[in-house]
């Protein structure tokens, strides 16, 4: 038989009180500060400019931005780089058999695939098979 759940009473105010007072603070920063009308953006497309702006091509854009080629490009080879090493990591040796680099650190685990195959169509007794 369960029982139902019991409220605790024996329990610690201070953290409680303490969220308390940060909400008391914050709200009262954010009451009495002044914040400006909302400006807004230029007349123009903001899709267009972020383009021309990840490319470099500011004097096309009809909202001012800063030019954001250099950081596009670094992005460009580190996704490369990581898609080399995903590939490198998942290719299967020259045998066919598969190494799996997380699960056991690279060694060959029984089963999948990495025994010799016989050519005299024996099985093993493990697989079920009789000698």
């Amino acid at each position: 038989m369960t029982s139902r759940p019991r409220l605790a009473t024996d329990v610690n105010y201070v953290n409680g009180l303490a969220a308390l007072a940060l909400f008391a603070v914050m709200a009262y920063v954010f009451m009495i500060s002044e914040l400006g009308a909302p400006a807004g953006f230029a007349d123009g497309s903001i899709t267009e400019s972020i383009g021309y702006a990840m490319f470099d091509m500011l004097d096309q854009a009809a909202i001012e931005a800063e030019g954001f080629l250099v950081a596009f490009i670094i992005i460009a080879f580190v996704l490369d780089a990581a898609l080399d090493g995903a590939v490198m990591l998942a290719r299967r040796e020259d045998d066919e058999s598969v190494v799996t680099a997380l699960a056991d650190g690279g060694r060959r685990i029984a089963g999948r695939g990495d025994e010799p195959r016989r050519t005299d169509g024996s099985t093993d007794a493990a697989d079920g098979g009789d000698h």
